[in-house]
């Protein structure tokens, strides 16, 4: 493919590379109905997804009477990782996305994801594409604020030593793309049809500037890509 017309490419992870929310959220679901808060997996994924549980605290709380600790947080994603490890695979068509554009761009590709970093890092060996991401994953956690707050996408592009501007970003929630939008890069929607991620109308109306379906259709986008104002 030809080189886009951008200096990098910014992933987030869950909702785009792999296919992890409803697995999750399911383990979500089974720890807060042991709390009180009896949720299905697809409610829980209306709830959470694209936020980072930690900050989902005083909700949490209110609708459980738990106030949530460092150990209750641990245990989560002890669960969550092992459920990851048998159950996860990509979404479809990311891993050849990914390679491509890594290719087209000489490597200046990142991942930054909300998640805390062992989890990005076990997702994407799991589908086998962290060598793409070596050296450049970024976490909300590791952050001073999470999504929707664009510090993790500022802290991916200072690190690639690139403007902000002169970046694509792929998200496919609200709070995703809100972050992005605020670190002023060219935000893609992917917006399939399946749960936990966002619909086309509302990933537009935070900026996002072009929707797509199919990972496949992303190096192509990405590389034909023309501003509204070019």
């Amino acid at each position: 493919m030809k080189a886009p017309p951008f200096d990098a490419v910014l992933f987030d992870c869950d909702g785009v590379l792999v296919d992890s929310e409803p697995i999750t959220n399911r383990v979500l679901a089974e720890m807060l109905g042991e709390l009180g808060w009896k949720l299905s997996t697809e409610e829980s994924m209306r709830i959470f997804t694209g936020k980072a549980v930690k900050d989902e605290a005083a909700l949490i709380e209110a609708r459980t009477g738990f106030a949530i600790t460092p150990e209750w947080l641990h245990g989560f994603r002890g669960r969550r990782n092992e459920a990851l490890e048998r159950d996860l695979v990509a979404i479809p068509n990311a891993a050849p996305a990914v390679r491509a554009l890594h290719a087209a761009l000489d490597g200046r590709i990142a991942c930054a994801s909300g998640a805390d970093r062992h989890k990005v890092e076990l997702q994407l060996a799991k589908i086998g594409i962290l060598d793409c991401f070596e050296g450049r994953i970024f976490s909300g956690h590791e952050t001073p604020r999470s999504k929707p707050a664009p510090d993790v996408y500022l802290a991916a592009a200072a690190a690639l030593g690139v403007a902000p501007a002169r970046c694509a970003v792929v998200e496919d929630t609200v709070t995703g793309a809100m972050a992005g939008v605020a670190a002023g890069a060219t935000v893609f929607g992917y917006s399939p049809t399946d749960l936990g991620h966002s619909g086309p109308e509302a990933l537009r109306a935070v900026g996002v500037a072009q929707i797509f379906t199919d990972m496949a259709q992303l190096p192509a986008l990405l590389a034909d890509w023309r501003p509204a104002s070019a």
